[in-house]
């Protein structure tokens, strides 16, 4: 630390994390927080971007205020430019909220086949490891319905096996008008299985019917699964009556 630093309280990124004891006050002053959003967006670290996002991991009162510093932060953040990258990828994948806000920046600062990586690999990392509240997930996969990137499939199949329902029929609703052939077997048995909720089943149903799979191996437990308007054709496929 040079003479300079010392006066002024430490170097560049020092200073950033600093003041991130002030970015995530939720009483007191809310010039006080302000001043120090400000003070990070003037910096050139990719530490002031780290604490930045820390400010949306709190809400504040009133919501109007909460709202439009979350606004601010975002377009503070966005300033950085690339140099914000990394560290909004990083809190994707380690912070467990505010993952619609990072997931918003993101796609302000990335290409549409760069997001997509970033996402697959977030994930990947996720599918790895228990997560007590699954909105994050449900997050992620909702953002990648529809997509046709070929890293979406293998990165959402892991998650048929998920704890929770939400995140599992989340899961089939991206698998199922993607046609993944490793993801019929995970299919039939979530339909099958008498551990699996209805609802769940009912998912299981039409995405199987949406994506052609044959049903082989499977066929007398899925007939006794089948429900209205579905059945079994003659190929042994599950077809949605009109």
């Amino acid at each position: 630390m040079g003479l300079f630093d010392f006066l002024t309280g430490g170097s560049g990124p020092d200073k950033a994390l600093k003041l991130k004891s002030k970015v995530t006050q939720k009483y007191g002053e809310p010039s006080t927080r302000q001043k120090a959003l400000q003070q990070l967006g003037e910096m050139k670290y990719p530490e002031a971007v780290t604490v930045l996002l820390s400010r949306f991991t709190i809400t504040v009162d009133p919501l109007t205020t909460d709202a439009d510093e979350k606004e601010h932060t975002f377009e503070l953040i966005k300033h950085f430019g690339q140099d914000a990258v990394a560290p909004v990828s990083a809190f994707l994948k380690s912070s467990d909220q505010a993952t619609s806000w990072a997931l918003r920046l993101l796609q302000e600062l990335l290409a549409e086949d760069a997001l997509m990586g970033v996402i697959a690999d977030t994930l990947q990392h996720l599918s790895s490891r228990y997560t007590r509240d699954p909105e994050k997930k449900v997050v992620l996969l909702h953002h990648v319905l529809g997509k046709q990137d070929p890293r979406v499939a293998p990165a959402v199949l892991p998650f048929l096996e998920d704890m929770s329902d939400d995140v599992k029929i989340a899961a089939i609703n991206v698998l199922g008008p993607l046609k993944y052939e490793p993801a019929r077997e995970p299919l039939l048995k979530l339909l099958t299985s008498e551990d699996t909720a209805r609802r769940v089943q009912t998912v299981a149903l039409s995405a199987l019917a949406e994506s052609g799979f044959g049903v082989q191996g499977y066929q007398e437990k899925v007939q006794a699964a089948l429900v209205e308007p579905y059945s079994l054709d003659k190929d042994g496929r599950i077809q949605r009556r009109p």
